[in-house]
């Protein structure tokens, strides 16, 4: 659906320098998949997004939007290519002095669209995005989360493949926050929409994705689906998807031991994923138990279908290294904590 191969972009400066935005971007979105992109200020998502919408054409490098290369295209193609994509913005963005109905079918106006199908198709979206009778209220009387509603029917008026949604939640309560996900989920199960989301927000990549990319520097520095990318633990991405447990200091305010065996035991990080029908939380704590290790510490989260546990086992130092291989025959990723 949307494939970016060698895709760098880079600007001019005064002085005959240059600023490098994106850097040989090679990323892949599978169809009717929703892909979270993240990274830090001054990653490039923004440059990112401008390419995907062709509002900036790559310095190098090819972008394939539902099979159309973006960075070929010039004149009627890619006026009606760019129909093919709707964006949904962080603050909605909506004219203020037109009604709801009449932001969702301005795109359609525009596109020369009759007034009776512009009405019939107005009434679908407002439906689909939980906004029946609210047709006729202006973008004032709206909260944020219903005006971002209105943002995302307006995106879909044209029926898009691909929905491009830019930090779609950072300016919404958690409720609010929480309705939109669920909407862009229904959107994506309901019409086959293809989804992109920028954001800085981890919880809602652990909440809507399939798959994720980290951006930095304008470079991929890993993509994968969930699964994929907290299988491999020690990346900052499988980290910040799902944290490692916090564990107390080793030692109390008067210098004893925690539990009497920490001066003989080490602390291991363990991590696995489940998925329904599979005990593989079981069968780690099962282990865990059989050879002398504690659960110290530990989370859970829910990642799609796939469940990702970390725990922090103490273990006695001087089986710590059978415990690990043990754990690892199982597909169970373990290494001790570095103290």
């Amino acid at each position: 659906m949307i494939d970016l191969t060698g895709v760098s972009k880079v600007y001019p400066v005064k002085n005959g320098g240059q600023v490098v935005a994106l850097d040989g971007v090679n990323l892949h979105v599978d169809r009717g998949s929703i892909h979270g992109i993240v990274g830090r200020s001054g990653a490039g998502k923004s440059t990112l997004i401008r390419c995907l919408t062709a509002l900036e054409k790559p310095t190098e490098g090819h972008i394939v939007v539902d099979g159309h290369d973006l960075a070929a295209l010039s004149g009627k193609p890619l006026r009606a290519a760019r129909r093919r994509i709707g964006m949904v913005f962080q603050a909605a963005n909506l004219l203020d002095a037109r009604t709801a109905a009449e932001n969702i079918g301005y795109p359609l106006k525009l596109a020369g669209v009759p007034a009776a199908q512009r009405r019939a198709r107005v009434e679908e979206l407002l439906a689909l995005v939980g906004l029946e009778g609210r047709g006729d209220s202006y973008p004032s009387q709206l909260s944020g989360g219903q005006r971002q509603r209105v943002g995302i029917a307006r995106a879909l008026a044209d029926e898009p493949a691909v929905l491009l949604c830019d930090e779609p939640t950072s300016a919404l309560d958690t409720e609010s926050t929480a309705q939109v996900l669920s909407l862009l989920r229904e959107i994506r199960d309901v019409a086959g929409v293809t989804v992109v989301i920028i954001t800085h927000e981890m919880s809602v990549v652990r909440e809507i994705c399939d798959s994720v990319t980290l951006l930095g520097h304008g470079q991929v520095l890993q993509t994968g689906t969930l699964e994929e990318v907290v299988a491999d633990s020690g990346t900052p991405l499988a980290r910040e998807l799902v944290p490692m447990p916090l564990v107390e200091s080793e030692s109390t305010a008067g210098g004893a031991t925690l539990d009497g065996r920490w001066k003989d035991s080490v602390l291991l990080d363990v991590v696995f994923t489940s998925h329904p029908g599979v005990p593989t939380g079981a069968t780690v704590l099962h282990l865990a138990s059989s050879m002398g290790a504690d659960v110290t510490a530990g989370t859970f989260e829910s990642l799609g279908s796939v469940q990702v546990g970390r725990l922090a086992l103490t273990v006695p130092a001087y089986h710590a290294d059978k415990i690990i291989e043990q754990l690892r025959k199982n597909n169970v990723h373990a290494e001790v904590r570095d103290q």
